[in-house]
């Protein structure tokens, strides 16, 4: 690959990870984006996966301590019968499907708040890592959705980056073998790509910590919320039109 395609991927990666670092969403979002844009989708997929596995992992590292480990494993629970569900159908999505259904998945941060979900329910954690898992097999991403499960509690804004980052390492772990394995793409991923975007995401997730420290809930919240609904609109938009001039 061009020195400057990878030096292109590599700062995005930093600041798409330094995004997710701060929110716990959104820069993976924003990368997966990109990738589908610029790579064949199942190549996107692998080093998605890859470089979230990353930055989610070292992420969890830096904030162990806030994980709710409760939730997180009926959440997992659920994204592996998804992943057993969906390997006998061997789908992959077409880029403007992909982009469509990654760009509406923000809607669910706007539930009324009778509707907001309850993270300490074994069903509706089970539930929500069934549908999310299905989602990030469609898109490549299922944050906004993790998001709305996470958000709709009362954690506070370190349990919820700690928590969903450790729900975020095993489902795009799932997403790897998928379609890195059962799908058979990963001779199509560059090892040296993987390993700059890798070191890329661990920068990236470490600039942020700072940053996560200052903030406050209710900015967390905000700020969140917005940043997430702009780029899901931004997705739709993009997959609409490649749709429409097909």
């Amino acid at each position: 690959m061009a020195p400057l395609f990878i030096l292109s991927l590599g700062l995005t990666v930093v600041a798409t990870s330094f995004i997710s670092g701060i929110f716990g969403m959104a820069g993976g979002m924003i990368l997966m984006g990109v990738l589908i844009v610029i790579m064949p989708l199942p190549a996107a997929m692998v080093l998605h996966a890859v470089t979230q596995m990353a930055s989610n992992g070292w992420r969890a590292l830096l904030w162990w301590r806030h994980i709710r480990w409760r939730p997180v494993c009926f959440f997992l629970l659920g994204s592996a019968v998804a992943v057993a569900a969906w390997s006998a159908v061997l789908y992959v999505p077409s880029k403007p499907v992909a982009l469509i259904v990654l760009g509406l998945t923000p809607l669910l941060l706007w539930l009324p708040a009778s509707l907001k979900p309850n993270p300490e329910s074994p069903v509706q954690a089970t539930g929500y890592g069934l549908v999310s898992m299905m989602l990030m097999l469609m898109s490549g991403v299922s944050g906004p959705l993790i998001d709305s499960f996470f958000l709709g509690g009362k954690l506070d804004r370190r349990e919820i980056v700690a928590s969903k980052s450790m729900c975020q390492i095993v489902n795009h772990g799932l997403k790897l073998g998928y379609f890195g394995g059962i799908i058979d793409q990963a001779a199509s991923l560059d090892p040296t790509l993987a390993a700059i975007a890798v070191g890329a995401a661990m920068v990236g997730t470490m600039l942020a910590k700072r940053v996560l420290q200052i903030m406050t809930d209710a900015q967390f919240r905000t700020w969140a919320t917005w940043l997430i609904s702009v780029i899901g609109g931004y997705c739709v938009i993009h997959g609409t039109y490649l749709m429409l001039t097909a």
